[in-house]
């Protein structure tokens, strides 16, 4: 869920997640939701209960298990299939009209009939409402949705987006009651009525209170009675401490590398497992194209040259990450190497000083690197402080490093009075356009000033409109090259994901992967 500068998150890297099995077994509890509830901490916040308002990970965790979308994504899948809908697809060669037919008897959780009136409600008041702080930038290709029966709901796009299915697929298109929902106006009640696997009981600034929705009927069988969400506010020891006091089975998002390396390396008295799974979030430095300084190219290429990703995995992030040398991360179609073949993987201090003399920039070159302490782990200061050692150690260099709270380096950086900062991104949606149109498209969510004509009037366009994703890869290779030479921003890190799970706790290889979603029904707990 996305670099998200709408939605940026807790690197995984840097902090907590929940992946692929390692180091616990992959046996599943009761299902029909007769077993035993699992209670799960985390340091994330969620910020909405409303879908139209939500676009961070915490709210997409709880959408995503509170409502439904007409399509879903089964694990360890990248292609969205039928939840809502029997079926969906495009009624045009151009990727211009998705029709999706309901299947029958849907209802919500308070009993309501689900139609394709709510479907339609859905979208025309998420892009009514408009909210900054929400999903409707997902949807500016998004025309009009027609109802012509109860069971029939058709979207028109105003320009093709063979991407359109996953946007739909995501937590942006979770499907809400025409009947309980503002048509104009966000929900601010901290309840939510949705027809997913799970009803929200309760909800308040220390816990949410899921249980098994009776009237839900999809692809999704609880392994639980019910899931209690503890949130611990950006408290790391709090949180680890819950975890080896028991007071919550699951740790998720929140505890630093340091405190994974330790728990991986106690003995099973303790009673707890480290999971370790793959991920697609990523960090990117981000260069703004206007300014003085980072500006320039050559300045930017020295950074490319110096960088030395290596050393911020193993010193900063103790191997809870792997280097990142594309805009599209390992395990998404469309990724290249672009970066490892035009700046190499080992640093270079004659390339470096060359890429400056050609830019005519002679005597070190005085920059600061901005950080914000909090929204993307709490790492990132460490890290932005590493590399501005490694540019100063090439003599190249006067690096220094500000952290500001979010609420001000987001203001900051739309006012552009930062030359080099950090950012991380959750897709949304797992395909390379997600991690190529919001940064290099129309309306920019970097706001770092950069426009290639050739990625914005024919790559892009051009990828979304190909609804044989594989046939993009071409052209993904060809925009992620163009980048590379651009350097508008710089990747750094791709994220493994962690969970650590007492004993008897069993299913996170099912919870978190490329799809972003975490599949609460998956969680079985023994005993």
């Amino acid at each position: 869920m996305n670099l998200r500068t709408q939605w940026p998150v807790l690197p995984l890297a840097a902090v907590l997640a929940s992946g692929l099995l390692t180091g616990c077994g992959s046996e599943s509890g009761d299902s029909g939701g007769t077993g035993s509830s699992v209670v799960m901490g985390m340091s994330d916040d969620v910020l909405a209960t409303d879908p139209a308002a939500g676009y961070d990970p915490g709210s997409w965790l709880l959408f995503n298990n509170v409502f439904q979308s007409l399509l879903s994504f089964p694990k360890g899948a990248t292609e969205p299939q039928p939840e809502l809908a029997k079926q969906c697809g495009f009624t045009d060669t151009r990727a211009m009209v998705y029709k999706c037919e309901l299947k029958d008897g849907l209802k919500f959780s308070n009993g309501d009939d689900l139609t394709s009136e709510d479907v339609k409600f859905t979208f025309d008041r998420m892009l009514k409402i408009a909210d900054p702080a929400g999903p409707a930038l997902m949807f500016p290709m998004l025309d009009k949705v027609e109802t012509p029966d109860a069971k029939t709901a058709v979207f028109h796009l105003k320009v093709p987006d063979a991407t359109f299915p996953s946007k739909i697929a995501s937590g942006a298109g979770s499907i809400v009651d025409h009947r309980q929902y503002d048509a104009s106006a966000l929900r601010t009640d901290h309840q939510a009525i949705g027809s997913g696997p799970y009803k929200l009981d309760s909800f308040d600034k220390d816990q949410a209170v899921f249980s098994v929705n009776d009237h839900y009927k999809g692809s999704a069988k609880p392994n639980n009675s019910g899931v209690t969400l503890k949130f611990f506010h950006g408290d790391r020891a709090a949180l680890k401490e819950a975890l080896l006091g028991g007071d919550i089975d699951i740790a998720y998002r929140g505890l630093t590398a340091t405190d994974i390396t330790q728990l991986d390396q106690q003995d099973d008295s303790k009673g707890i497992d480290v999971i370790e799974g793959t991920s697609a979030e990523v960090q990117h430095l981000v260069f703004n194209m206007k300014d003085p300084v980072a500006g320039k190219l050559g300045v930017r290429k020295a950074i490319a040259y110096l960088i030395d990703r290596d050393a911020l995995i193993k010193d900063v992030y103790q191997g809870t990450a792997t280097p990142l040398y594309s805009i599209v991360p390992a395990g998404v179609a469309g990724h290249n190497t672009a970066f490892f073949d035009t700046y190499g993987a080992r640093p270079s201090q004659a390339k470096a000083a060359a890429a400056l003399r050609a830019d005519d920039i002679t005597g070190k070159v005085k920059l600061t690197l901005w950080s914000t302490p909090s929204r993307y782990g709490p790492a990132t200061d460490e890290e932005l402080k590493a590399i501005a050692e490694q540019l100063n150690a090439s003599g190249l260099f006067d690096a220094d490093v500000k952290s500001v709270a979010f609420d001000q380096y987001e203001k900051d950086i739309a006012a552009g009075k930062y030359g080099v900062y950090v950012k991380g991104w959750v897709p949304d949606y797992p395909d390379a356009d997600n991690f190529t149109a919001p940064f290099f498209g129309k309306g920019n969510v970097l706001n770092n000033h950069y426009d290639n004509r050739t990625i914005t009037g024919s790559l892009l366009p051009g990828t979304a409109a190909q609804s044989d994703r594989a046939a993009t890869d071409k052209d993904f290779g060809k925009l992620q090259e163009i980048v590379a030479d651009d350097l508008p921003v710089l990747p750094v890190w791709q994220a493994k994901q962690y969970a650590v799970v007492r004993d008897g706790v069993y299913g996170l290889e099912y919870c978190l992967d490329a799809s972003t979603v975490f599949r609460f029904w998956e969680l079985s707990k023994s005993g």
